[in-house]
């Protein structure tokens, strides 16, 4: 079949776009790009998160077999370099979910600050794919999100993407800034990030100031659960220029 009606060189990008719309690849992951205008090197400090205390020692023996879940690192990750003016604007935020039985009041608990690996501060989602989304209330240049699942134990979430969009249906200018779900079981594509152990440092994911008003994460049990865990987000933004 010739794709005659599109201009020359342009048929590739064409077929890639019908590929995303019909679920058979992700929407572009963000790859590194150039500090945003006006924001010089000068501008950027390291982003500062408080993190909890650490709820079991060492690092885990057993990586499940035929997996492809990074070791723990062994010291503390590089600082990411964010904007001054950046805040976490997950606070103010409006949460919806996949699962209809999260009340207002538990969805609350991703942006209380409390991160400890303790039973109250961790909000549980049904099996199966579920998703958590922040409208954030205008459109922001979004540089950092930060995921804390249940870090009491060591576990690997299966299925943890990121994606950012326009809309709250999650349609237009959809993004991914992170995934890990390299068989595409949630059925957003099938990503290329790793798998991680949930630590009490959380995943640091740098979002390269995306701008976008809508953050979902999506996530498919852990090697511990099939339930669904999320302890804390946080999403490090200004409003969008």
């Amino acid at each position: 079949m010739k794709l005659s009606f599109f201009p020359p060189g342009k048929w590739r990008t064409a077929l890639a776009l019908i590929a995303v719309s019909a679920g058979l690849t992700a929407p572009p992951t963000l790859r590194a790009q150039a500090p945003p205008a006006g924001a010089g090197t000068n501008d950027l400090v390291p982003l500062k998160l408080k993190l909890p205390e650490p709820a079991y020692v060492g690092t885990p023996k057993d990586i499940p077999i035929g997996s492809n879940v990074e070791a723990p690192s062994k010291t503390p990750r590089p600082p990411l370099l964010v904007p001054k003016d950046v805040k976490n604007v997950a606070p103010a935020s409006q949460i919806t979910c996949s699962d209809p039985n999260a009340t207002p009041a538990a969805l609350a608990k991703l942006t209380d600050g409390d991160k400890e690996a303790i039973d109250a501060s961790i909000v549980l989602l049904r099996k199966g794919t579920q998703w958590v989304q922040f409208d954030l209330g205008a459109p922001q240049e979004i540089f950092a999100v930060a995921i804390w699942h249940a870090h009491d134990q060591p576990k690997v979430y299966h299925g943890v993407i990121v994606q950012v969009a326009d809309d709250a249906a999650m349609s237009v200018n959809l993004r991914t800034i992170f995934n890990n779900d390299t068989e595409n079981a949630c059925q957003r594509g099938a990503g290329t990030d790793r798998e991680y152990f949930e630590t009490n440092q959380g995943k640091l994911i740098d979002a390269k100031g995306v701008k976008a008003r809508y953050v979902r994460l999506y996530s498919r049990g852990s090697t511990d659960s099939a339930l669904n865990e999320y302890t804390e987000v946080e999403i490090y933004a200004r409003p969008a220029q």
